[in-house]
C-alpha cells in the first residue's frame, strides 16, 4: 500500500494505472474509518482494479471551530484499516498540500446552489460549500473514477452527484447503503463522542425513521402526518433535540406534500444529541437493513388522525 501527501504523486500513482488499462476506486474519507467506511472500501475492492482512499479533515466544511477541534483522527487506526481491508493508494495531504495558502482564506471555492440550501446546509452554513470545494479537488486529483459515498449523508451524496453533472466531472458517483448498529444507530464517526446515556438515546432517530417508513406503508399519504409521527417518537427520548424529520423527494430535497410514489422519496431527519450533531435517512419506498428495533406505536392521537 502507497501512502502519499502530494497531490501529484497521488495523480501520478493513479494516471500509471489507467495507462495500463486499470479502473480506479476513490472513496473520500475524513479519517476515524469504522466499518461504514470499510464496507465502501470493499465496494470499491470489488468493483475497480485500483483503490485509492482519501483522508482528510475539511477545514472548511465546520462552521465551529469547537466541532473539527473535537473531530477524531485516528491515522495509525486508519492506515492499518486500509492495508487491511486491500487498499492500494491512501491519499493524506496536510491542510497546506490541499489548500496553500491557509489559513488565508481560500481565494476559489465551489458552491452548489439549491439542492445544498436547505437542511444541513441551513443549520450549518457554508458547510456544504466546503464540501463541494474538496470533493472537486479530489475528483481533479483522482482522474477519471469511481467515487463511493455513504448514504448516510444524504444530502452531501445529492449535492456531489449534482457537481459531478454540473461540472461534466469524468467521476461516477456510487451511493452506498448505510451500516447501522444492532439497535439502528447509523455509524458515525461523530458516535465517539457520545455518553453511554447519549449513545442509547440516539437510536430513537432509527426507530423515528422506521415508524415514519412504517406509517407510509399503511397508507399514510400526507408529509405532515408523517413528519409528526416522526417528531413524536423522537420527543419520547429527552436527551435528543430534533432539529428536522421530514419527507423529501430523492433528487431535488424539496420536502414533499403528498406522498403519492413512495420510491422517489427520502426521509430526513437530523438532531442534537449531548455535544453531537446527528444526521440519518431512509427510502420511503424500501425498507431500511438492518431493521432497528421495535417502533413505539405512533401516539393515540396520530393513530386516530391517520384513521
Amino acid at each position: 500500500m502507497d501512502t502519499v501527501g502530494s497531490a501529484v504523486e497521488c495523480r501520478n500513482l493513479l494516471d500509471n494505472a489507467r495507462a495500463t488499462g486499470r479502473t480506479v476506486g476513490l472513496v473520500p474519507t475524513m479519517g476515524a474509518l469504522h466499518a461504514g467506511h470499510i464496507s465502501l472500501i470493499r465496494r470499491a475492492r470489488s468493483e475497480c482494479d485500483v483503490v485509492v482512499v482519501s483522508i482528510f479533515v475539511n477545514p472548511l466544511q465546520f462552521g465551529d471551530p469547537e466541532d473539527i477541534a473535537q473531530y477524531p483522527r485516528t491515522i495509525e487506526h486508519d492506515l492499518a484499516a486500509c492495508a487491511e481491508a486491500g487498499v492500494d493508494v491512501v491519499f493524506a495531504p496536510k491542510v497546506t498540500e490541499m489548500y496553500p495558502a491557509w489559513p488565508a482564506p481560500v481565494p476559489t471555492t465551489v458552491s452548489v446552489s439549491g439542492i445544498s440550501d436547505g437542511w444541513e446546509g441551513s443549520s450549518r452554513p457554508g458547510h456544504f460549500d466546503g464540501v463541494a470545494t474538496v470533493v472537486t479537488k479530489l475528483f481533479s486529483i483522482a482522474g477519471p473514477a469511481r467515487a463511493y459515498f455513504g448514504e448516510k449523508d444524504y444530502q452531501q451524496l445529492a449535492v456531489v452527484r449534482r457537481l459531478a453533472a454540473d461540472l461534466s466531472l469524468a467521476i461516477d458517483v456510487v451511493g452506498c447503503a448505510t451500516v447501522r448498529e444492532a439497535d439502528g444507530l447509523a455509524l458515525s464517526s461523530r458516535n465517539v463522542r457520545l455518553s453511554p446515556q447519549e449513545r442509547r438515546a440516539a437510536a430513537v432517530l432509527s426507530r423515528a425513521l422506521t415508524a415514519g417508513h412504517a406509517a407510509i406503508q399503511r397508507g399514510v399519504l400526507a408529509a405532515s402526518m408523517v413528519s409528526a409521527i416522526m417528531r413524536d417518537v423522537v420527543a419520547l427520548e429527552p436527551l435528543v433535540h430534533l432539529d428536522y424529520a421530514v419527507a423529501v423527494g430523492v433528487d431535488d430535497l424539496v420536502e414533499r406534500e403528498d406522498l403519492v410514489d413512495p420510491a422517489s422519496v427520502r426521509l430526513l431527519i437530523a438532531a442534537e444529541v449531548g455535544p453531537v450533531r446527528l444526521i440519518d435517512n431512509c427510502p420511503a419506498g424500501t425498507a431500511m437493513r438492518p431493521a432497528p428495533e421495535a417502533v413505539p406505536a405512533p401516539p393515540a392521537r396520530l393513530l386516530e388522525r391517520i384513521g
